[in-house]
């Protein structure tokens, strides 16, 4: 039966990113400041202004599906497919007929297969029409990766796609608490997806000068809050939350790792790219999610920020914060872990997600690093360069996309205490 107050707890978080094949590895990689940026080797740079990306090192499909299966889909889709199994097993949740109908899955993804698409049309040009593979079209589709989960799952509950570029991940995690919370589903895996290292992903960000240049010092060239930052550093991976109706999740026993408390979504109605500068648009998004939580603003320990390093989007993030916390953002600890691992674009969202339950869970903040040199237009605590223990109740996380799109996650650890 619906119920509009349905409460919305997680029990399984799965990753794969360019710290880690796993949760843990991404973990352990994050409180230890260890950055996963480096030269590109997915393809031949020669000739590219950036060389830089994080890339995920050592990923194998077959680990995860069968061989057959792995060259029918494309790599944002096999790293949900990876991600999503992850989560599942962490969460004990036992998938059978009784339950199967009440199992949805919402994976966003900003893109899709561009890196499919990049090589088959170049098989087009170069070899003609009649050697396309018939598995172009579902090989790109940004849905696939929420139709290959439900298929190998075996879960036939809402299924969907969300398309919101960089709060892609968030969204499709907000979406999915409401399907949740109206009762028409008992429990969600949900998370975002993106694998964009490729040529064409590259040169296009390239183009609009968005990305960083420091090809000679990759690890140091994401700076979120730094007044040397130059533009966001491309990565790529996956990150999943299996998220339950309470009721549901202690009837069978699962381990809770936190309540989701609320999601908040708003529109800059500004431009196409670049985020309106006062952060008035973040701000509601903000607002919207604490309203929708039932808490105050001094309730909240920890920011995960969006914190992408490109000059407007750190500026407009840190006036957004002190547009809702006031003089109090100044003692709110705030981390941009896109400092460490690039920013996965639509899956960014669903692994930051991860990082402030995980936060919520261990009691450290990650820190943001590269952090040397600070924007005096950026004056908050940013968490720089060392890991800080710091006992985190109520976490919110912030995905802001091109398009003006911005999404708003607030997490508490459950049970309160």
């Amino acid at each position: 039966m619906s119920n509009a107050n349905n409460r919305v707890v997680v029990t399984g978080i799965g990753v794969v990113c360019p710290l880690g094949l796993n949760a843990v590895a991404t973990w352990e990689a994050l409180i230890a400041g260890r950055p996963g940026v480096d030269r590109i080797t997915l393809f031949d740079t020669e000739g590219f202004e950036t060389k830089i990306a994080g890339e995920v090192k050592g990923f194998d499909p077959t680990n995860y599906m069968n061989h057959k299966d792995a060259r029918r889909n494309d790599r944002f889709s096999q790293m949900a497919v990876a991600a999503s199994l992850e989560a599942v097993k962490h969460s004990g949740l036992q998938i059978d007929a009784v339950n199967k109908n009440d199992i949805g899955i919402v994976i966003g993804s900003g893109i899709g297969g561009l890196t499919t698409l990049f090589e088959q049309i170049k098989v087009l040009l170069e070899r003609g029409a009649d050697r396309v593979s018939p598995f172009l079209i579902p090989m790109i589709m940004p849905n696939i990766a929420a139709a290959q989960i439900s298929i190998i799952l075996g879960v036939k509950g809402p299924n969907l796609c969300t398309t919101s570029a960089c709060s892609s991940g968030s969204d499709a995690i907000g979406f999915a608490c409401e399907t949740i919370k109206r009762g028409d589903a008992k429990v969600m895996v949900t998370g975002g997806s993106e694998a964009i290292i490729n040529p064409v992903g590259v040169s296009a960000f390239n183009a609009m000068k968005a990305i960083s240049t420091r090809n000679d010092e990759p690890q140091l060239a994401s700076r979120p809050f730094d007044a040397e930052r130059d533009g966001f550093v491309i990565g790529e991976g996956s990150g999943v939350l299996i998220l339950e109706d309470l009721a549901f999740a202690r009837a069978r026993g699962a381990k809770i790792l936190a309540e989701l408390l609320a999601y908040g979504s708003s529109a800059d109605a500004y431009h196409i790219t670049a985020p309106i500068e006062s952060g008035a648009g973040a701000a509601l998004a903000v607002q919207r999610a604490l309203d929708k939580a039932g808490i105050k603003p001094d309730e909240i320990d920890y920011i995960n920020a969006h914190g992408t390093s490109t000059i407007l989007n750190d500026k407009m993030e840190t006036k957004a914060i002190k547009t809702i916390f006031g003089e109090r953002a100044y003692k709110i600890p705030i981390s941009s872990t896109k400092s460490m691992m690039g920013h996965l674009v639509g899956s960014a969202g669903a692994v930051e997600a991860a990082i402030c339950i995980m936060a919520i869970r261990n009691g450290i903040i990650p820190p943001t690093i590269n952090l040397t040199h600070p924007d005096p237009e950026c004056d908050l605590d940013y968490v720089p360069n060392v890991a800080r223990q710091a006992k985190v109740t109520t976490a919110l996380s912030n995905s802001f996309g091109f398009g003006g799109h911005n999404s708003v996650l607030v997490f508490r650890e459950y049970p309160e205490r």
